[in-house]
């Protein structure tokens, strides 16, 4: 019997490549079984990994509302037993009891509508409206598990043949390379101005297109991610308005990464959607193709794990929704606790509610603590010999630059690595920290970068920057030229 071999797979598969999961990840895990069966093997008693965007793995606590509403839609025979008002607070029992009646057969096990529930398309959709002050129909919005499924949906959509370009911001999330290359299309890359944090110049958007213009490609969409993964900067409202009439004036579609929309840490940004502004410039439905993607993975939920999210799809005439919605029945329909998820997230407890003053809390704990530890090692990082840190002014991450030595690159070279990979592969073995290298996100060519997020808890930010400080002096002096 043949053999399945590398040589006989789907090429696109072998081409497609995720970093955040890549070989560093593969050895801390590799590791970490390590210290169980042989604890004191290593220097260092257990592995603090800051590679992915994964609150709850490193101890946040999820939101108790958004759970107690999941609990009882998942087990509603406890919603009519007496003991139940004293466990559960009563907004959560009511909240319950709608989804409940907006679900086929009551039942979470069920399947729903390829799109989701219409009654949580509902709810989304009405928290658009009061996030943005601009009408949205809850026959726009796809329920998805998790954001990345849309993406993937969207790639699978507008992508023919290599001959496609899709633009996307370099350093860009491994999702928008790897999606590209599965369906067959090319990256068109645009660079992202580190000396400017991270700024996205409107002329560098129109080099690139002309560039692949010139080389026989045909732009299809721009993929920009705001606030930004792995770069952390929050566009400015004009930039984003240069940005609309770009799209509109070249006939791009608009992918608008908006996961991190809750995860803004400087008074000075405020986040703004890119429909809100294509709207404010007086742009509608047959101007521009602005597709908005939404995940409970982030913000000050966390719920990962969970599986929910959607997109908003606005600017298709209804021959290419149809096609949208035959690409959402294939997967019949994105799993129900996530769609809860995301219908809560966007239509969180109100002002007089009972749960209120208790979400306002655990809300504003999570992300002022966020705020702090990425201050904590913005700080930390600029300290570093070598090694500049631009500002978090929002998501999950910092993407500092390290200059490294001719000594560590030929080293890296001999262990047939990049020198980031290099670094990162040394900081693990040293330390047990989990970094990714910026290759994994791609970067100027000659620059070396690696991602940190901000998530471990508050009390291990400073064993990371202690073991990271001592890692990084004997680094740099062992490869001083």
């Amino acid at each position: 019997m043949a053999r399945v071999s590398l040589d006989t797979i789907n090429p696109k598969v072998l081409k497609c490549e995720y970093a955040v999961r890549g070989e560093i990840v593969t050895l801390a895990q590799a590791v970490q079984e390590e210290l169980k069966s042989k604890p004191g093997s290593r220097p260092f008693d257990e592995i603090l990994y800051c590679n992915i965007g994964n609150p709850q793995s490193l101890g946040q606590q999820p939101i108790t509302f958004f759970r107690e509403v999941l609990a009882l839609c998942d087990h509603p025979s406890i919603l009519d037993k007496s003991e139940t008002r004293g466990l559960f607070s009563a907004d959560a029992i009511e909240r319950a009891r709608q989804i409940l009646d907006q679900i086929p057969g009551r039942a979470t096990g069920a399947y729903s509508h390829s799109q989701g529930i219409k009654g949580l398309r509902d709810a989304i959709a009405a928290g658009i409206e009061a996030r943005d002050g601009f009408p949205a129909d809850p026959n726009d919005i796809f329920l998805t598990d998790g954001a990345s499924p849309a993406v993937h949906m969207m790639m699978q959509l507008l992508i023919r043949s290599e001959k496609d370009g899709i633009l996307c911001p370099i350093p860009q999330y491994p999702l928008y390379s790897a999606s590209i290359a599965l369906h067959g299309g090319t990256l068109v890359p645009y660079y992202l101005d580190e000396a400017t944090g991270w700024g996205l110049e409107v002329s560098e958007l129109k080099k690139q297109w002309a560039d692949a213009k010139s080389k026989g490609i045909t732009p299809r969409a721009l993929v920009v991610i705001n606030p930004g993964n792995p770069t952390g900067q929050v566009l400015a409202e004009n930039n984003q308005k240069e940005i609309v009439d770009f799209c509109k004036k070249e006939g791009l579609v608009l992918l608008a990464d908006e996961v991190y929309q809750e995860n803004v840490y400087v008074p000075e940004k405020k986040f703004h959607s890119f429909k809100k502004v294509a709207r404010s410039m007086g742009y509608g439905e047959k101007d521009i193709s602005v597709v908005s993607f939404q995940s409970v993975s982030k913000g000050y939920y966390g719920e990962c794990g969970k599986r929910g999210g959607y997109m908003e799809v606005t600017g298709f005439g209804p021959e290419i929704r149809e096609q949208i919605y035959k690409l959402a029945s294939v997967n019949l329909c994105s799993n129900i606790s996530g769609q809860i998820l995301a219908s809560l997230v966007m239509s969180p407890p109100k002002v007089g509610d009972e749960s209120y003053e208790s979400y306002s809390a655990e809300k504003d704990g999570i992300l002022s603590s966020l705020k702090r530890r990425a201050k904590t090692l913005e700080d930390a990082f600029n300290k570093l010999d070598g090694v500049t840190c631009n500002k978090a002014e929002g998501a999950m991450y910092l993407f500092p630059c390290i200059r490294l030595s001719e000594k560590a690159i030929k080293a890296a070279e001999a262990a047939k690595t990049t020198p980031d990979n290099f670094y990162c592969r040394c900081l693990l073995n040293a330390t047990g920290i989990v970094f990714v290298p910026g290759s994994g996100f791609r970067q100027v060519p000659g620059t070396w970068h690696f991602r940190c997020t901000i998530l471990p808890q508050e009390d291990k930010i400073p064993a990371v920057v202690s073991r990271l400080t001592e890692f990084h002096k004997s680094f740099m002096e062992e490869f001083r030229e």
